[in-house]
This record gives structure tokens, sequence and C-alpha cells, in this order.
């Protein structure tokens, strides 16, 4: 997918300048005790103002519309072995029709089509071949450079997964997922299981903070979808026209395009919650017409790209050389953002998955064709 994009805007061209420096320990390991305790960083002025999430309606405008990814994340993570008795770990990327899936899998040796694989809660589970496993069919390899396997389980795959599955939290993540991380890595509005990563802005809200949004007239709607493990993929070339974005599967319905016409209309903001939800709807309006769909997205935000939907941005905080960073400089401009993210180390703000969040206005000049 081609963006729109404005080459006079277009000032920053390289990796090197999304990086920077994260000590360790910032990188948070646990979600904040309370989802709408988590502190947010106010990045829309050049004076940086630090506040708590739960501080978030009071932001905002009456009239405005937070765009929220309903999307479920599943226990997408399995352990296994081969019938030649060899380890595998596999992330399931994207779940098919007919009980097939698509997966990412690693093991000293990689299947072949035509074999099986035993998947279970732990790798003994699975050399047991107990009733507490069940085998898979490989039947091959798909993907950019065939770097997923295709493979058919005997069941629906969401139930497999469910039982038997892991959360597949990131991998900066140490810690083995446990019944926390069933409950805190999923929004309280997740909707459409497909998800392998959570749309972590989201994760802030909480039922009391959305009823309160409610009566401050501060609208919402939904879009999906459904984040895929190359949300984690590095970004390698140091010229951005190089890379090859990820494809992940959107929806946009027609209610989500009467919301944000009816926000117009009113004189509102539309305020993307999250990435995943910004790339959504502006997939969705690649035509220079928001209109409901679906389909697959690979759209690639880079600095001089002319944002047709949205005005503003929750955020949380991103890794460096990432795309996500490039994503924010585009809406916020490359300069705010790097400074903001000195001012969130230099304040020991808690960084990535179940870190802290950031609101963030669209800069001068970056906003295109409303629509």
């Amino acid at each position: 997918m081609n963006p729109p994009v404005d080459s006079a805007l277009r000032t920053v061209h390289t990796l090197s300048d999304f990086d920077f420096e994260l000590p360790a320990e910032l990188i948070a390991q646990h979600p904040a005790a309370e989802r709408s305790a988590s502190r947010l960083l106010d990045g829309r002025s050049a004076a940086p103002a630090d506040r708590v999430f739960r501080d978030l309606p009071g932001l905002l405008q009456p009239g405005d519309l937070l765009l929220f990814n309903d999307t479920r994340v599943i226990k997408a993570r399995l352990l296994g072995v081969k019938a030649t008795g060899g380890q595998v770990e596999a992330l399931v990327e994207r779940v098919l029709p007919n009980d097939e899936v698509l997966m990412h899998l690693r093991a000293s040796k990689s299947p072949k089509r035509g074999q099986r694989v035993r998947f279970a809660r732990s790798v003994e589970a699975a050399v047991a071949a107990s009733d507490d496993s069940f085998e898979a069919e490989v039947l091959g390899r798909a993907g950019p450079e065939d770097s997923l396997f295709h493979l058919r389980f005997p069941s629906e795959p969401h139930a497999l997964l469910e039982r038997f599955g892991h959360v597949p939290l990131p991998p900066y993540i140490t810690h083995a997922d446990d019944a926390d991380d069933e409950r805190r890595y999923q929004t309280v509005f997740a909707a459409r299981p497909g998800a392998v990563a959570a749309p972590t802005a989201a994760l802030h809200f909480d039922v009391a903070l959305l009823a309160e949004l409610g009566l401050r007239g501060i609208d919402h709607a939904r879009v999906t979808l459904h984040v895929g493990a190359g949300t984690f993929q590095p970004v390698r070339c140091e010229n951005l026209a190089e890379h090859r974005m990820h494809s992940e599967w959107f929806d946009v319905g027609a209610e989500t395009v009467a919301a944000v016409a009816r926000t117009r209309e009113r004189g509102g903001r539309v305020v993307a919650v999250g990435t995943t939800s910004l790339r959504a709807i502006e997939s969705a309006a690649a035509s220079g017409q928001l209109l409901a769909g679906t389909g697959d997205t690979d759209i690639f935000i880079t600095p001089g790209y002319r944002f047709r939907v949205v005005d503003a941005l929750v955020t949380n905080f991103h890794l460096p050389r990432s795309t996500l960073m490039m994503l924010v400089s585009a809406l916020a401009g490359h300069a705010q953002v790097m400074s903001l993210y000195r001012h969130a180390i230099e304040q020991r703000y808690r960084f990535f998955s179940y870190g802290d969040a950031m609101l963030l206005e669209a800069a001068p000049g970056v906003l295109g064709q409303r629509v």
C-alpha cells in the first residue's frame, strides 16, 4: 500500500534517525497495579506535562471521538515435538478457514510437508502424547520468503489455542506467562480473536474511565486490526524505502465510518487509541475517501505522510529504530517525539507493552485532505 506522502515534509530518511539509548530497567515487565494508574506524558506542546492516565478525559474535548481496536489476543504460543522427537516452539500468526493456520516455527530442523507436530501446554506433555495434546499436519511453507509454516489443526484452532496455548508475551518480557498476563495483556473491550500482540495503548482503559469519558461527551468507535508478530520485526535497512512492511488483517465497519462523519460535522477530533487503530483507519481512507471494508494492510507511515482521518494519538512508548517510532514521528514531528522520549527516560517512565503512555497531536502541516 502506497500512503499519501508530501515530499516537502519528508526530512528524516534513515533508520538511525529513530534510534535512542534505553536503560534496560525501564522496560516494563509487569503492568501497573491498576490500568488507569499508568503514567501519561502529555506531549501536545513543546513543554511536556507528566500526568496519570486517568487524567485523559480532561485532556480531550466534548465531541471528540476515541477510536479503539477491539481485537482479542489469542493464546498463540505453542510448545511441541516433531515425530522425530525434536522440540519446536511455535507462534500462530493467523487462523485460516478449514482449521488451518499460518505460524512461525522454530526447530533444530524444520518439519517438512506431510509431517506431523504434536503440541501441548509443555514439551513434556507433548512427548507423553497424552490426551492433553494434539497433532497438527504440516501442509508446507507460506508467507514472504517462505517465512511461515502452513499447518492443519484437527479441529477449530481458536478452541485448541485457548486450551493448549500460552499468552504470546513480547520478546522483551522475560517471565513466563501467568494468570495475571491472561487478564492484563488484553483490553477490557476485546471482542474479536485474532491478535498475537495486544493493542497496548488500550490496555490503560478500564470500565470506570470509559464511563467518565462518556459522561464528558467523548464518543468512541471501534475498528479491528489483528496485530501480528511482525509488529516486533526489526527494520534492517538504513534506507527506509527498502523496508518491506508486514501485513495485518483489518476491518473498519460502516458504523465507524458514520461516527467519523458525525465527529467532523460537530467539529470534533478523531483520536486514535494506539498505532494499530491509526493504521486501520488510515488504511480504510487510502483511496482518498473513508470507506467501510476489510482486508490486509501493509501501510508504512513515515515522516512526510499526510493523515486523512486521525488528528491525535494515544500511544505507548516504542522500540528504538522501529516502524512505530517512524509512525509517531510522522504525526507529531520527529524533533518533538525525540524530545519527548528523552524526557520520558529522564523521568523514568516505563516503556513498551506493559509501560506508560503518551498523548500526541498532529504537528502543523501533516494533515492531508480530511475524509
